[in-house]
């Protein structure tokens, strides 16, 4: 039985809007009651206002009220696995914690990381 978690960052990353590097990427976070929440990469003509899929399936999460998570799954057509940017470390661990990362292309290739694995001492509460 194929994981709904993977299942949704694959289907999520179809509707990227990636008309520039044609880089089409989905995230899906799983809150601790279950609930699937998605984002993909949405591009602007500037770059530097993009926003990657895995804020905004954070974003998205918390805009519905949403405060724990369990689970993220990251997707993309990638031979080497695509781990998240450095932005979106920093925003997945300050909304996530130390969630499990999955990390999948459409192969099925697919590898599992702690956040704390790919983001070893990030800037969070504790150094204000």
């Amino acid at each position: 039985m194929p994981d709904p978690l993977i299942a949704a960052a694959l289907a999520a990353r179809l509707n990227a809007f990636a008309p520039y590097s044609k880089f089409l990427v989905g995230a899906a976070i799983e809150d601790t009651g279950g609930r699937i929440h998605t984002g993909c990469n949405v591009e602007n003509a500037t770059y530097g206002l993009t926003l990657c899929a895995e804020r905004v399936a954070v974003f998205k999460a918390i805009s519905e009220g949403v405060r724990q998570f369990r689970r993220v799954a990251v997707a993309a057509d990638t031979e080497n696995l695509t781990p998240p940017c450095g932005a979106c470390r920093q925003i997945l661990w300050e909304f996530c914690g130390d969630v499990e990362l999955v990390l999948v292309n459409l192969h099925g290739k697919t590898e599992t990381y702690q956040l704390k694995d790919l983001f070893p001492k990030p800037f969070d509460v504790s150094y204000l």
